[in-house]
């Protein structure tokens, strides 16, 4: 029939042979997964073919092992399409459930093997935002009520007064080496005193707790701050229900993120977590690394708030971190040696 040949026609237009693809009727619980993945046999993309044939086989698997039922599979559905629904510019669940279930930081241990001497790296987090104030664009172009305005110059506030508790960080980015790396790019930013992003307030007219600067000839950075504070991972959304379901709290403890970029480095995306926290070794999103934690400083010197540019004479935390970052080289070398380890 002319309707036949044409239907085989359309596959035609798409590439596909019809008479070469595997005959897929009457699937069973047995035959399923190598008719899939027979299916996807034609797939150019070596790298793409792989990934798709272990999700399958480790779904199939999954599937089988724990004998899904119907009401389960379609709760899965609908847990994973509202969390779509509930990421937006500045909110990503798919992170946050990414992070929850351990994914991010085992992704983050695979891909960013560092080598002794130079900073671990930490998750990215669900809150990290391309509008912080920056230190490469003229000042004019960011202008919010009692916010810090760009350029972040050395010393200058992150944070917009009155948002918790002064904090002064300071340090040097280095190659392993030693040798100071000037101009990188440093993002930074946390929550407030309160425990909430910027991203979180229903009104938000602009970046806060957040900013973008440069390091100096010498490798130096210094900023003013606010001390972070542990924080429930956002709770309204299905990750938050998911993890309360799961018997767990949803805390992490208190962190400030941090990444670097230079030319001839890796970039590295870390956090500094802050000795003392109730919840360093039960973070609900499995970040923390001894090695990137820090031991904040009380300031009592009051003339030397002041000094570093605080608004009130009163104490601050202080914070002195140094970061060395790593060569694509030596990066690579770290992950070999890893996958090596890991294979074994």
């Amino acid at each position: 029939m002319q309707s036949v040949v044409n239907a085989a026609e359309k596959a035609k237009d798409h590439g596909i042979d019809l008479a070469k693809l595997p005959q897929n009727v009457n699937m069973t619980a047995g035959t399923i997964t190598q008719n899939v993945l027979a299916m996807n046999a034609n797939c150019k993309d070596e790298r793409m073919k792989l990934i798709f044939q272990s999700l399958i086989t480790h779904l199939h698997d999954f599937v089988r092992e724990t004998a899904l039922t119907t009401d389960e599979w379609m709760t899965a559905i609908n847990f994973l399409t509202e969390t779509g629904k509930m990421c937006t510019d500045i909110r990503q669940e798919f992170i946050l459930l990414s992070d929850s279930l351990g994914v991010s930081t085992l992704v983050d241990s695979l891909n960013n093997a560092k080598p002794q001497g130079a900073t671990e790296s930490s998750v990215l987090g669900p809150f990290f935002t391309e509008d912080a104030h920056d230190s490469t664009i003229n000042s004019s172009a960011f202008f919010c009520l009692d916010l810090p305005l760009s350029p972040v110059q050395p010393g200058d506030s992150i944070a917009s007064e009155g948002k918790g508790d002064y904090l002064f960080v300071e340090g040097r980015v280095t190659d392993i080496q030693g040798k100071p790396v000037p101009n990188a790019i440093i993002d930074t930013w946390e929550t407030d005193g309160h425990g909430l992003y910027d991203t979180q307030y229903d009104i938000r007219e602009g970046p806060d707790c957040r900013g973008r600067l440069r390091t100096a000839e010498d490798g130096s950075f210094s900023y003013r701050a606010v001390v972070p504070v542990s924080y429930p991972i956002p709770s309204d959304g299905p990750v938050g229900r998911m993890v309360t379901a799961l018997g767990r709290h949803v805390f992490r403890p208190a962190h400030l993120h941090v990444q670097i970029q230079a030319p001839g480095y890796e970039k590295l995306t870390t956090a500094l977590y802050f000795e003392g926290d109730p919840y360093l070794t039960s973070d609900a999103v499995f970040g923390v690394k001894s090695s990137l934690i820090v031991k904040p400083e009380i300031i009592n010197d009051v003339a030397l708030t002041k000094l570093r540019g605080f608004k009130e004479p009163k104490p601050h935390a202080y914070v002195k971190r140094d970061f060395v970052l790593a060569t694509p080289e030596q990066g690579a070398e770290a992950r070999r040696v890893l996958a090596d380890i890991v294979s074994n």
